[in-house]
């Protein structure tokens, strides 16, 4: 899986590739990083990518041919015909099941504007996917580009615990339950805490009930539409119903 990525901001990469636990996906070379730095591709000796736009208004725009230039020498190096993906508030949200669709093709290209934007006539001509991380604007398309490298990594082989991923909130639809670790007890000066006791008992089918519940439970409280959604497509078992009844939900 290669991703190569249009930036101009190149540096911003580099510790996220190298650490954690995804950097084996990159070490590895199971998904293969490459970055192109876009002022690489200005045709001016002041390496110019941006210019006002047309129209008026605030800010300035990034500049067409430099990103074709980039997206040009990207394809004489590229064997397939990859998507093309622009990060922008008007795309559609990113969300564990498009990281999946992602995570098992062979990559895509990754356009990181800046500005105010980039021409559209390089999105309506190159573009063939838009994703946003959110209701909310960044500064440029560096962060939601390493979000989707980390999330994209983590899924695949070898990089986590084989189950780590599976058990993953949105993996099923459901948001994840808690999580404990030792002690058992932790004494502060708020008081006594202490681990559930079906999660000491060694009965992993009670362990496994329980966290379903708690998984069903903190989904209905803080996502119903997420609730809804999985109702919706089936995932929720007889037993799941029951327990949402009890709780009224």
């Amino acid at each position: 899986m290669r991703f190569d990525i249009v930036t101009l901001f190149p540096e911003l990469f580099g510790p996220h590739l190298s650490q954690g636990i995804t950097r084996r996906a990159f070490a590895s070379g199971l998904v293969d990083v490459r970055l192109w730095p876009l002022r690489d591709f200005a045709d001016d000796a002041y390496r110019r990518v941006d210019d006002r736009p047309f129209g008026g208004g605030a800010g300035m725009v990034m500049l067409a041919e430099p990103l074709l230039r980039a997206l040009a020498a990207i394809g004489a190096e590229r064997a397939d015909q990859a998507p093309v993906v622009h990060f922008t508030p008007t795309g559609r949200r990113l969300d564990q099941a498009l990281v999946q669709e992602i995570a098992t093709g062979a990559g895509a290209v990754l356009l990181c504007g800046r500005y105010e934007g980039i021409d559209q006539r390089v999105i309506d001509r190159h573009v063939t996917h838009e994703i946003s991380l959110g209701d909310f604007v960044l500064s440029g398309g560096e962060l939601p580009a390493l979000a989707l490298l980390d999330a994209v990594a983590r899924l695949q082989p070898g990089v986590l615990n084989a189950p780590s991923h599976e058990h993953d909130s949105f993996s099923d639809g459901l948001l994840e339950g808690p999580a404990y670790s030792r002690p058992e007890r932790l004494t502060t000066v708020h008081g006594e805490d202490v681990v559930p006791a079906v999660l000491l008992s060694g009965h992993h089918g009670d362990i496994a009930r329980w966290r379903r519940e708690r998984s069903l439970e903190i989904t209905a409280r803080r996502r119903p539409e997420l609730l809804s959604a999985a109702r919706a497509a089936g995932r929720l078992s007889a037993a799941d119903e029951r327990y949402l009844a009890v709780l009224g939900l």
